[in-house]
């Protein structure tokens, strides 16, 4: 299966700044629907050979569903 299939995708290439800083491609943003003022958390693979950004946002709503999830199992 290729990466294609798996709803991934190549928005660009970024170069970091001096400051650490990174330009979110204009592909990416719309894609995603990011924002200026949107709240990104930064997620690092267990080992550090790269990382991803994740709305602050979606990943509330998953923990929120996760959580409400495990609520219902543990009534069941």
């Amino acid at each position: 299966m290729s990466a294609r299939d798996e709803g991934m995708s190549i928005c660009g290439t970024v170069k970091v700044g001096d400051r650490g800083q990174v330009v979110i491609p204009v592909k990416a943003r719309k894609d995603f629907n990011i924002n200026p003022g949107d709240l990104l958390l930064v997620v690092a693979g267990k080992k550090r050979r790269g990382i991803t950004m994740v709305k602050a946002d979606a990943m509330r709503e998953f923990a929120s569903r996760v959580l409400k999830g495990l609520e219902q199992t543990a009534d069941e």
